[in-house]
């Protein structure tokens, strides 16, 4: 008799939900209440439930969401009433009618069991909070609140809503679930709860991205008193950096003047008696190197001339810095006012030619520094190189060898 009553119970129900029931109830399905059937044998297995029990117990699982056929409202009392349909194709007591009645109504949301097979009936219901499938399972009932009651909800809204459940209006109460579900189930919040954080970091980038775009856009808006600070101030360090680089150069190139024009005044002549023909190779090794500066300080300081025009479609394609001088020293004033005034007119644009300015007077630093470094460098050595080699000129002079 029980297994003959449970095989035609769950025969009618597949047969109900496979012909009647909406395809938009993607997890209050016939899957949904086969696998809470297992949940409820295993639990009755395992907590040593009586035979006629169990078969309630299984009754009212298979029946506990057939109401889905009518709609989500009040599911639960049109499960009953399917379920007193079913009743007028097999004879059961009415106590047993009254019992598995109200183990399908303990499925309600909220509701607080009475005995201990309304606890086993709502822990097999809510099995899926304490297993690993659990994000494949709240995604499917996500997905069908969206679509059969319209509920749409946020990343953030709907993780929010499944840690609420669990940490607050949802519990295990038989101790088979305690012991094997309670375990994974606080994995689950945890997993939630990280979720949670990185989707309010990310929703943080995003509305910071956001307001970045939305200020990129804004072109016509005067520029930040922070930002022309910086371009003044670093333009300026640059302008002063340069001066620097010039001065320098120009001492070296003086320095180096007046030692040649002074070398060639008294060395040349002295140079002509033969006697003095020792000091011809030292001399050589001193022009050449002071030669060698002023030629680099000369390099350091020359500057490099450009086309000095530029075109509309150059304006337009944003390709030409109109804040350098080498790139309209030929144009003339109408098109030149008008290259500016359309730079005026696009924060971006004034933007990027302050930036590109700053940028090509760097890599303008950097050859004159480097150069200067050189010319230093080779003063230096010039210098020590040619006192050595008078110095041993002298001492060849004096002993008539190196030794």
């Amino acid at each position: 008799m029980t297994a003959t009553l449970l095989n035609n119970a769950e025969k009618f129900v597949i047969d109900l939900l496979n012909k009647k029931l909406a395809s938009i109830y993607v997890y209050h399905n016939l899957v949904h209440t086969q696998s809470v059937v297992e949940k409820v044998i295993e639990l009755a297995e395992n907590l040593k439930v009586d035979e006629i029990s169990s078969e309630n117990l299984q009754l009212a699982t298979w029946f506990h969401d057939t109401g889905f056929i009518k709609g989500a409202t009040n599911h639960e009392e049109e499960s009953v009433l399917i379920f007193t349909q079913f009743l007028t194709q097999n004879t059961i007591e009415a106590k047993r009618i009254e019992v598995i009645s109200a183990l399908i109504l303990a499925t309600k949301i909220g509701h607080q069991p009475a005995n201990d097979l309304e606890k086993i009936i709502i822990d097999a219901d809510c099995a899926h909070l304490g297993s690993k499938n659990f994000e494949d399972k709240t995604s499917l009932l996500r997905k069908e609140w969206e679509i059969a009651e319209n509920k749409i909800h946020s990343d953030a809204e709907w993780t929010a809503i499944n840690l609420e459940f669990l940490t607050q209006k949802h519990r295990y109460y038989t101790d088979f679930a305690l012991k094997n579900w309670s375990k994974i189930k606080s994995k689950n919040i945890a997993s939630l709860l990280k979720d949670l954080k990185k989707i309010k970091q990310e929703n943080k980038k995003f509305d910071q991205k956001k307001e970045a775009l939305k200020i990129k856009k804004n072109k016509n808006v005067v520029p930040e008193r922070g930002v022309e600070t910086m371009f003044r101030v670093a333009l300026k360090n640059h302008m002063t950096l340069s001066n620097i680089a010039d001065t320098k150069a120009n001492i070296l190139l003086s320095v180096n003047a007046i030692i040649i024009s002074l070398a060639l005044s008294t060395l040349l002549p002295v140079l002509d008696n033969p006697s003095n023909h020792y000091l011809i190779a030292p001399s050589v090794v001193f022009i050449i190197f002071t030669v060698a500066s002023i030629i680099l300080s000369i390099l350091a300081t020359r500057p490099n001339v450009t086309e000095g025009k530029f075109t509309k479609e150059d304006v337009a394609n944003k390709k030409v810095n109109l804040l350098f001088f080498g790139n309209f020293h030929q144009m003339k004033l109408d098109d030149f006012e008008w290259g500016i005034t359309e730079m005026m007119q696009d924060r971006d644009y004034l933007y990027s030619s302050l930036t590109k300015d700053l940028y090509f007077l760097g890599l303008v630093l950097n050859r004159k520094y480097k150069i200067l470094r050189i010319t230093y460098t080779v003063f230096m050595i010039g210098i020590i190189v040619s006192v050595l080699a008078f110095a041993i000129a002298f001492k060849i002079k004096e002993t008539g060898s190196f030794l």
